[in-house]
């Protein structure tokens, strides 16, 4: 066990790429084990060989599809509208727009991606510091990945054999309160008249269209619940149609999407989908070899430990997974630590869904966590900011976020209790 501990470390420390690190980390591991080294491709497909994986290209195409349809503009729109000319009605409104667009993009780094764009330097306009307005972008940027649809969970649900559309329900609260977190940093941040008024203002005669392609926009994240819900289709077959229907918005109803924009679509989510299906199968490598040496020892172990205080356990993988977010991706984390650690939460009665929106929430903050949280350095390059300015504004978010995920622990509700309503179990 230490052996592939300890190559895995050197190999990223020395800057490989993360799937690169772990296959051969895992090819290192069967060399020292005595294990012929065909396990190592048999190990990787077997990673991949799951029906579920087959909806992670679809999500990620159908997001590529819908920013290049010109969706963006007409979401922050949308929420300047609702948000009205009201104290630091900019930040509210940067806000409100990263939770639609978290129903179309279902990544992090798409999400500051587009929004950073607009807000960002627009804000600054307004009177707000640059620095305040990256922290905001990027603070909001981790609801991507928790309100669905979302890439990471359908990888995660492919490893931890749990149901796409469980997570996806059990994302939705979470997802807000993360929303409400950043929003009451912002009241905070704005008393005694601190920000400025938003000084956007949409044409009224603009305001309708503006609504009524917002709401297409929308019925995206919402067709796919009610339809997977439903029993219509499943999750897999949901993503399959929602690539139909953002290239139908994007080429008939927006007229933003040309054939060279569908392929540079294409191709972008090619990249994205082999380089997260090669991490998958290399990880896969990993866990192969970690039970090899006896892990499941060592989860008796803990199991014996922590079996009387459940919440103790949980707390206790939060501070692990903040943690391992300060040096590593949330993908490879979430794909790694999953197998090893929901036989333990099993064990002490601990709710598969609970334990995994927790779980997922706490790594996903890695992605905005120094010194490697690749939303740092987007925020940070849009904004033209160094990491100690964006961090200086970014902290109190991030203390916010996690006390979001302090509350998750305790009521286990905010996570189980739209899956066990809408499905009964």
């Amino acid at each position: 066990m230490m052996a592939v501990v300890l190559a895995l470390t050197v190999l990223l420390f020395a800057g490989l790429p993360v799937s690169i690190s772990f296959a051969l980390a895992g090819a290192f591991a069967l060399w020292q084990t005595g294990e012929p080294q065909l396990n190592l491709i048999s190990k990787m497909f077997a990673g991949l060989d799951t029906f579920v994986l087959m909806a992670a290209p679809f999500y990620v195409l159908a997001g590529e599809l819908m920013n290049r349809g010109g969706i963006s503009e007409r979401l922050i729109h949308l929420a300047q509208i609702i948000v009205g000319r009201i104290r630091g009605g900019s930040a509210y409104a940067a806000i409100l727009a990263a939770i639609m667009f978290s129903g179309i993009s279902g990544t992090a780094v798409a999400d500051i991606a587009a929004l950073g764009q607009i807000f960002i330097n627009g804000m600054a306009k307004e009177g707000y510091s640059k620095a305040f307005a990256a922290a905001l972008v990027t603070a909001a940027s981790v609801i991507g990945p928790i309100i669905p649809p979302s890439v990471i969970m359908v990888l995660y649900a492919a490893v931890a054999d749990i149901s796409v559309l469980s997570l996806f329900l059990a994302g939705i609260v979470p997802g807000l309160l993360l929303a409400v977190a950043c929003g009451l940093v912002v009241y905070w941040r704005g008393r005694g008249g601190r920000l400025p008024v938003s000084s956007i203002v949409v044409p009224r005669a603009q305001v309708p269209r503006l609504v009524g392609d917002s709401l297409l926009v929308l019925s995206l994240p919402a067709f796919i619940v009610v339809g997977t819900v439903s029993g219509v289709f499943t999750p897999t077959e949901a993503g399959g149609i929602a690539v139909l229907l953002a290239a139908f918005l994007g080429v008939f109803v927006f007229r933003n999407l040309d054939l060279a924009g569908f392929l540079q679509a294409a191709r972008s989510s090619a990249r994205l989908t082999a380089g997260l299906f090669l991490m998958i199968a290399a990880v896969e490598v990993v866990n192969y070899v970690l039970i090899l040496n006896g892990i499941g020892e060592g989860t008796a172990a803990v199991v014996s430990i922590f079996k009387e205080h459940p919440k103790t356990f949980l707390l206790v993988c939060v501070v692990a997974f903040l943690v391992i977010g300060l040096a590593l991706d949330s993908g490879p984390a979430l794909l790694l630590l999953a197998p090893v650690l929901l036989p333990i939460t099993r064990s002490m009665g601990i709710d598969d869904i609970h334990f995994s929106m927790v779980m997922i929430v706490s790594v996903t903050l890695g992605l905005i966590s120094p010194p490697v949280g690749i939303c740092l350095f987007v925020a940070c390059k849009i904004g033209n900011l160094t990491l100690r300015m964006l961090w200086s504004e970014l902290a109190l978010f991030f203390y916010a976020e996690i006390a979001v995920i302090v509350v998750m622990v305790y009521f286990p509700v905010l996570s189980t209790g739209l899956p066990h309503l809408l499905r009964g179990g």
